[in-house]
């Protein structure tokens, strides 16, 4: 919502006006006028006074709500800053952070089990399906086929991401998409389906895989693999350290990750027309339409910020 004041000063037969504004569509619009009172001893002294004299005073207000199909401005989720032990908290500032902590602590723990749980389950998934259920005897050329395909698949999904966050997560699918341009409210918001969503092909070519011989059955065992790998990877730098969802501890001093979060975080200001729509690769994706400076400005603002500059 923004906001701008007209003031106008009006006469008859001649008058002047002074204008202040902000906006360029008013919508609502709402006048006061005064009379001012004649002074007639200035007809004494040769002063022609106007007959009728009103002094308008306007005030604009106007709603900025950007379409649907546009950026909104992210509200990044700041880390808790530190607090003075001798300083007197406010109930509601209390309230806040506690609440703030309560919902990071949720999510790392979350974090934190589904990706134990996955690497076990992944390791022991490799295990069976390439020495125990071919009799202790594990095939070469396909073990070394589903992990040429695990790096690919994983790779591949950069570029998947890109695409879908471009084509359908800004456009068809916006109504989801839009909760992680706004203030969360809780450790969860709407468009953590898609990582559910994203999920269900992994679970279906590593089942498929992991429960039928050949090599055929192997490469989609590798695919299923490497899309969950980059699942768990895209969940500690895009969640975790880009919008400090949980703690990721030492990823965030590793110059490569800071490039990646600065590039992400320029996505979210809108000043390439959204660009970058991926996540790993976003950095040259900001290069490539000329954002150099603003990457290289965003990164040191990071830097600074994370070292409480």
């Amino acid at each position: 919502m923004a906001s701008g004041i007209t003031a106008a000063t009006v006469s008859k037969p001649s008058g002047c006006i002074f204008t202040s504004h902000l906006l360029q569509k008013p919508m609502i619009t709402t006048s006061l006028s005064l009379p001012f009172i004649r002074h007639q001893n200035l007809l004494h002294y040769g002063f022609k006074v106007p007959r009728k004299t009103s002094f308008a005073v306007c005030f604009v207000v106007e709603d900025q709500t950007k379409p649907i199909s546009a950026h909104l401005e992210n509200q990044q989720e700041e880390e808790p800053k530190d607090v003075n032990k001798n300083q007197i908290l406010t109930p509601r500032v209390a309230e806040r952070l506690a609440r703030k902590q309560r919902e990071r602590d949720t999510y790392l723990i979350a974090a934190v089990m589904s990706s134990l749980g996955i690497t076990s389950t992944a390791v022991l998934a490799v295990y069976y399906r390439f020495y125990w259920l071919e009799g202790g005897k594990a095939s070469w050329p396909e073990m070394f086929g589903t992990f040429a395909l695990s790096v690919g698949a994983a790779v591949g999904m950069e570029f998947w991401a890109r695409w879908a966050h471009k084509e359908l997560w800004h456009a068809s699918l916006w109504n989801m998409h839009e909760s992680h341009h706004r203030p969360r409210d809780g450790p969860f918001e709407l468009n953590d389906v898609f990582a559910i969503i994203n999920a269900v092909p992994a679970i279906s070519l590593a089942a498929y895989g992991f429960f039928n011989k050949g090599l055929v059955p192997g490469l989609c065992f590798g695919a299923g693999l490497g899309i969950t790998v980059f699942g768990m990877a895209y969940m500690f730098v895009h969640d975790g350290l880009v919008h400090k969802r949980f703690p990721v501890g030492p990823i965030a001093d590793v110059p490569y990750f800071t490039r990646v979060a600065a590039a992400h975080q320029i996505h979210h200001s809108d000043k390439f027309n959204g660009v970058p729509y991926g996540l790993f690769l976003g950095h040259k994706e900001i290069e490539a339409v000329g954002g150099q400076e603003e990457l290289e400005r965003e990164i040191n603002r990071r830097t600074k910020s994370s070292k409480g500059l």
